[in-house]
């Protein structure tokens, strides 16, 4: 980007809407007058779920970006974790870096250890988060042991719109997850379970500060989710330079879809 110079736009691909006020949020946090453009388009996941292929869903993602790339989008950031990878190989195509969000948050726990729990509200969430998550270990010459926790009646409780069962619902899940190196929340939309795992250890005898109660933690080791970290790894690509058009099958993100990607 030119010194001075109006940073381009990062373009966020969601599959729910819940996820804009979530990653404005973030960027006025952290990033404020960094211009978005939020395309929401459910139809997405819902092929994805339905059992359509990876070249069909690569067709659907590159058009429901077209728009936003004919715009000048320098990045393009995919919050849903389930057409992550068949997001990320379209990156040559489109001339843009393509990150899932997902990936900074799977770096950090191959780093943190061996056992990982993975919970997830959507079952079609585990292969490509699985996948993911081996493939980072694989590069790093590490062996992970993934355990993957469903939890139970989440995703039923997040499409009726009760946050506060899902939230609660996926506190649960991970504080029953069992002795684990860390633990992976693998929808972006579980970020917010992270401060209940904390409320949910409020005590008004034992540890205190004066008559108040003190947050004690339930959990000892990394709760990881995806929303800031992938934010954040998302506009540091917003500096590389911007390529030309071409699909590069000898990238990582291509061998990944030429293998099929994500679900």
């Amino acid at each position: 980007m030119t010194p001075g110079a109006a940073p381009a736009p990062l373009a966020l691909l969601h599959t729910s809407p819940v996820h804009v006020p979530v990653f404005d949020a973030l960027r006025d946090r952290h990033r404020a007058g960094l211009p978005l453009t939020h395309v929401v388009d459910p139809a997405l996941l819902a092929a994805a779920r339905a059992g359509a292929g990876a070249e069909e869903l690569a067709r659907s993602v590159a058009a429901a970006l077209g728009p936003a790339l004919a715009a000048g989008t320098g990045a393009v950031l995919c919050t849903c974790s389930t057409i992550g990878a068949v997001a990320e190989g379209l990156a040559a195509e489109l001339g843009v870096p393509v990150l899932r969000v997902d990936r900074p948050m799977a770096e950090r726990a191959v780093a943190a250890g061996r056992r990982i729990a993975v919970l997830v509200a959507l079952e079609d969430t585990v292969a490509p988060t699985l996948g993911l998550i081996r493939e980072v270990a694989e590069r790093g010459g590490v062996e992970v042991e993934p355990r993957v926790r469903v939890v139970p009646g989440a995703w039923e409780r997040f499409e009726s719109g009760d946050t506060e069962g899902y939230l609660a619902a996926v506190a649960d899940e991970a504080v029953a997850a069992g002795p684990v190196d860390a633990v992976v929340l693998a929808q972006a939309s579980m970020a917010a379970a992270t401060a209940r795992m904390t409320a949910r250890g409020m005590t008004t005898g034992g540890v205190t500060a004066g008559s108040a109660p003190v947050p004690v933690p339930v959990l000892s080791v990394p709760v990881l989710c995806s929303p800031e970290s992938g934010f954040l790894a998302a506009v540091e690509l917003l500096k590389a330079p911007r390529r030309r058009r071409g699909r590069d099958p000898a990238s990582p993100a291509g061998e990944a879809r030429s293998r099929g990607g994500a679900p």
